[in-house]
C-alpha cells in the first residue's frame, strides 16, 4: 500500500528501540505500515489483546530519530471512531509486543470507507 485513502486522524509516533522491546529491524519503512494497536487511558497502560484494531500508519515527517508524524487509519475505521479524541493514545504491537506509542495530535473527521 502506497498511502491511506481515507485518514481519519494524526499522530506522533514514538518508537520503542530494540533495547526497549521495540522492532529489532528498526523504525518501519514501508509508504503505509500496517499492524495491530489497541487504545489505552495512558502510554503506561495495559493493552487489552482481546480489543485491537488494524491500524494503517503513513510517514509524514521525522522529529527525532524516535518520534516520526503520521497519518492514521484503520481498516475498519467504524470501530476506532468511537475511541478517537485528540490526545488518546494508541499502543502500536506487533504480535503482543508493544513496539511504539501513537498520542493523536487531530482527529480528522469521519471516514468515507477505505
Amino acid at each position: 500500500m502506497e498511502k491511506i485513502e481515507n485518514p481519519v486522524a494524526e499522530a506522533e509516533v514514538r518508537w520503542r528501540s530494540a533495547a526497549e522491546g521495540g522492532r529489532r529491524s528498526g523504525n518501519p519503512t514501508a509508504p503505509v505500515y500496517m499492524a495491530t494497536a489497541g487504545f489505552v487511558t495512558d502510554e503506561d497502560s495495559e493493552v487489552d489483546h482481546g480489543r485491537v484494531l488494524s491500524v494503517l500508519l503513513q510517514k509524514t515527517g521525522e522529529l527525532d530519530e524516535q518520534r516520526w508524524t503520521y497519518l492514521v487509519g484503520f481498516l475498519v475505521p467504524e470501530l476506532a471512531l468511537p475511541h478517537l479524541r485528540s490526545g488518546g493514545v494508541l499502543q502500536v504491537l506487533e504480535g503482543p509486543r508493544i513496539v511504539g506509542t501513537a498520542r493523536i495530535t487531530a482527529v480528522l473527521g469521519e471516514p468515507s470507507g477505505e
